[in-house]
């Protein structure tokens, strides 16, 4: 007896392939298209930090070093980093006069006491050396970075988390890393701190899901947009002024992403960055949701690269007084 002929399949192989790439290559377009449209302009500076009013990035610096906080809910992290930061900056003046500082604390729409314990550090060091700016809404970490760089005084600034994670006696080591990339082109380099050489003790102590996440996180950064800095989320990072006024003119993401951002605009305009490790500590507190974070971070990655591909955000030469 014959056996029943089997029932064709709707599409042969090559033609269920080239289906598929069809509809690939339309969604590709399509999310372009999502990110060129959704895309934010220009970002324009704070009222408080434009030309006129003091002080701000476009005037020449009258500190040696600015060290901007951003701070989000941390009256309970904030003592200790801030007690760490201004003994060290201390005892640097009274060893070398002609050292200057500032620390400029941004309130990030803070719901808890955050403004009110760094303005007591105002009172104890003085409005010269400690400076607080206080944010009405929540822009997120690079908004609230942002804010303090282009309200610094200072030749060389630096980025410092809240939570005093990393050692700030450890910016001698970033300093020697800006000093090592000399000469600068237009006065132009950064120095990151990395935790790249911890890797393998923090996988250790991570679970298998969030490990995935970072390498996961690490792979899109490197395929998208920063290839030569390992460990691009570290938030102890200098800057000159020159620098500072370049990308953070230039910055879009105000959210985890926008060191991702911040390191491709360098890359961009050719900044020569040096990668240095330092002593790391994971303190208790973090903002970060594991999974949410993530996925907000994700999604940031692959606009990042299909704004600045499609010319939704483009990059503009800043100059200084």
């Amino acid at each position: 007896m014959a056996l029943p002929p089997l029932p064709s399949l709707p599409l042969s192989l090559p033609a269920a392939a080239l289906a598929l790439a069809a509809l690939a290559a339309f969604l590709l377009v399509l999310i372009c298209v999502i990110a060129h449209v959704t895309a934010k302009t220009m970002p324009h500076e704070d009222a408080q930090c434009r030309r006129g009013s003091a002080p701000n990035i476009h005037d020449p610096p009258t500190r040696e070093l600015s060290v901007v906080v951003p701070s989000y809910n941390e009256e309970n992290r904030l003592p200790l980093m801030m007690d760490e930061a201004l003994d060290y900056l201390e005892k640097r003046q009274k060893q070398d006069p002609s050292f200057t500082y500032e620390v400029v604390v941004v309130n990030d729409g803070s719901k808890d006491q955050t403004a009110k314990v760094a303005k007591e550090y105002c009172k104890k060091y003085g409005s010269d050396k400690v400076r607080v700016i206080s944010l009405e809404k929540n822009r997120g970490k690079g908004g609230a970075v942002r804010t303090g760089v282009f309200s610094s005084r200072g030749k060389n600034i630096l980025m410092a988390d809240a939570d005093g994670a990393t050692k700030f006696a450890d910016i001698e080591k970033v300093e020697e890393g800006l000093k090592n990339l000399r000469p600068w082109p237009n006065g132009m380099a950064i120095s990151c701190g990395s935790r790249a050489h911890l890797e393998k003790d923090s996988i250790a102590k991570r679970s298998y899901f969030r490990t995935l996440l970072m390498y996961g996180f690490h792979f899109l950064v490197w395929f998208l947009c920063v290839k030569e800095i390992r460990d691009t989320q570290c938030g102890f990072k200098l800057l000159t002024r020159e620098a500072a006024l370049q990308t953070f003119s230039n910055l879009h993401i105000e959210r985890w992403a926008f060191d991702v951002e911040l390191l491709y605009i360098a890359q961009r305009l050719k900044i020569p960055i040096a990668e240095v490790a330092v002593n790391w500590t994971e303190i208790e507190g973090s903002k970060l949701v594991p999974f949410w974070s993530w996925l907000q971070m994700g999604r940031d990655l692959l606009f990042i690269r299909l704004r600045y591909m499609t010319g939704a955000w483009k990059l503009e030469a800043k100059k200084c007084n």
